[in-house]
């Protein structure tokens, strides 16, 4: 088999459906098209939403209906370059192009941004009969949940003034991180020969069989980003005091306040979320012992976490992968299938590793009149092959949820990650079938086991990171890399207990993750997602396929209302007492097994 058929080469996303490339005419028509109907809405509409008593519901339906029109045209030239950018940050046309659309859109948002002023502005009795109308059904949860930001919304002046001068701020260095991590090089000795790698290349030398070539990539992975410490630690220090200071204008009482807002979920939840996986951590230091155990090591570093079971890491082409995450999707539903069909035949998928592309996977929605597009560095990997059904996963749920529009296509956080898992439980599900050897099925579970602890006991690390490294920076002044690093160590120390040694090197990794950058306290809706699916999952397995419409039908509904009632449509009462028992009591059965099969 070809090395370029493993690694998916010359596997890249078409996004002519967008525009036909950065020097399309019709990115700047599209702006100054979007220009001149914000202004003309402004116009007509300016002073018509907060008036005494409350507009009519039909007035604001049809405010709403353009104004939707509007933000997906101004949306578009802005996804249309990030995405360009993510695939290769190399050409200086792409970030200008960022840069360009950037600005434009603050342009227009800010001409925009009376509508959505006026509309938190009024009581709510005012408020009311407009979101109760059969008029604005379509825009029903919007208008309702919008309304929570009230108390945390500044003055129309105010709020133009920070919008256009995050450019220059923290999109400007979310945008600046990109670009370095995206371009850094790691020099790794492997088998007598030098090589030249990317941020994705020496991370999935983390998963090589052969411990030397795992530390060699862990401490290249170190040498790197200890090279580049002055801006990347800037980058951090700038991005944590301007979420301080934003917390300050609005009024938020806590870094993760804001998150929680936009996630529709009250903090408690997060927290008992956070809490009972702290409790139940003691099962990853039992599967690391494990482990350790099971590789013959005396102590189990960092860089062995990933360590594959067996002696070589069977790889899978790209048709090969993409057969099987169709097959396993179509076990569960000819629907979902059929769906993420598409992705892979009208190449709304970049899945090429090579240098200039962004690190990492995501499923970006796009617009309601376009589709998703999906980008993922693969390499041949079994865990690439979950990545695949995971961003998939994302890609179905965007797809079918564009009827309900730009405004209220896409899920809060605390349920954008559920599709995504569950793509990943129907392929291991699938490959769990399929495994009779022993040795085998168990290398298999141990897998899945690492991404669930991965996805669950690894993420609620990071935020209590990131609720440290808030913490300090807000009590400290500006914090010295070592500094973070040792925040960054302690958290990861609770989760491992004493069955992981962390080496020094290790205090450094905090520096090349991405949702600590662009979005900050992302991390919690990972483990909230994954303990979620589990409890899916486990109706699935209960109910059959009388559950498959259940489920279809809440990947449809998107956002267009909050995540406690989707949820319950399917049977799931997040606020029930010990609801997160459930999730991790599958894991720890998990767990049990692979003791059960080791012995």
């Amino acid at each position: 088999m070809s090395a370029s058929v493993v690694t998916a080469t010359g596997v890249t996303w078409d996004l002519s459906d967008l525009y036909q490339g950065p020097e399309d005419a019709s990115i700047r028509a599209d702006l100054d098209a979007a220009r001149a109907r914000a202004a003309d809405f402004a116009a007509r509409y300016r002073g018509t939403i907060h008036t005494p008593g409350g507009p009519a519901p039909e007035h604001v339906a049809a405010a709403m209906r353009e104004y939707e029109e509007i933000v997906e045209l101004a949306s578009r030239p802005s996804i249309y370059a990030h995405l360009l950018h993510a695939a290769d940050v190399r050409p200086p046309a792409h970030g200008a192009l960022v840069a360009m659309t950037q600005e434009r859109s603050t342009e227009i948002s800010t001409t925009l941004l009376f509508f959505q002023l006026e509309w938190l502005a009024l009581a709510d009795e005012e408020a009311r009969p407009a979101i109760e109308s059969p008029a604005c059904a379509r825009f029903r949860h919007y208008l309702a949940s919008a309304r929570r930001y009230k108390p945390h919304t500044l003055s129309e002046a105010e709020e133009r003034i920070l919008e256009e001068k995050a450019n220059t701020g923290s999109r400007a260095m979310a945008r600046l991180f990109d670009e370095l991590t995206s371009s850094l090089v790691f020099e790794v000795e492997v088998d007598g020969e030098r090589r030249s790698l990317n941020e994705s290349g020496v991370l999935a030398l983390l998963y090589e069989p052969r411990r030397e070539v795992r530390r060699a990539a862990a401490a290249s992975l170190t040498t790197g980003l200890r090279a580049n410490r002055l801006v990347i630690t800037s980058i951090f220090n700038t991005l944590v005091l301007d979420h301080a200071v934003d917390d300050r204008l609005r009024c938020f009482s806590d870094p993760m306040q804001s998150r929680h807002l936009a996630n529709e979920i009250r903090g408690e939840v997060v927290e008992s979320l956070m809490q009972a996986c702290d409790a139940a951590s003691g099962m990853v230091a039992d599967y690391y012992r494990l482990k350790r155990r099971l590789l013959g090591l005396d102590r189990l570093y960092d860089y062995d976490r990933y360590a594959p079971l067996a002696s070589t890491e069977a790889q899978m082409s790209w048709d090969e992968s993409r057969a099987l995450v169709l097959d396993a999707y179509g076990d569960f539903s000819a629907e979902m299938a059929d769906v993420a069909r598409l992705f892979f035949e009208r190449r709304w998928i970049d899945a090429e590793a090579r240098d200039g592309k962004r690190g990492g996977a995501f499923s970006a929605s796009t617009l309601p009149s376009v589709h998703p597009y999906v980008l993922c560095n693969f390499l041949g990997r079994p865990r690439d092959v979950m990545t695949v059904a995971h961003e998939l996963g994302h890609g179905v749920h965007q797809y079918l949820s564009r009827p309900h529009g730009l405004l209220q296509q896409d899920t809060p956080l605390t349920l954008a990650e559920t599709a995504s898992v569950f793509g990943e439980m129907l392929v291991f599900d699938r490959l769990r079938r399929q495994e009779t050897d022993p040795r085998r099925r168990l290398a298999l579970l141990c897998e899945k086991i690492e991404d669930s602890f991965a996805t669950v006991f690894r993420q609620i690390a990071l935020t209590r990171f990131e609720q440290a490294l808030h913490r300090a920076r807000r009590e400290e002044g500006e914090l010295a890399a070592e500094r973070i690093g040792e925040l960054w160590r302690s958290a990861n120390a609770a989760m491992y207990g004493d069955s992981v040694t962390l080496t020094d090197d290790y205090g450094w990794w905090w520096a090349y993750i991405h949702h600590f950058i662009h979005s900050p306290f992302y991390c919690y809706a990972y483990g909230f997602g994954e303990l979620l699916v589990l409890a899916l999952y486990d109706l699935y397995q209960r109910e059959g396929r009388a559950f498959v419409p259940r489920y279809l039908e809440l990947l449809s509904a998107g956002g267009s209302a909050a995540p406690e009632e989707l949820l319950a449509r399917v049977g799931i009462d997040i606020q029930e007492a010990g609801f997160w028992q459930r999730g991790l009591g599958l894991l720890r059965g998990l767990v049990d097994e692979a003791q059960s099969l080791a012995r």
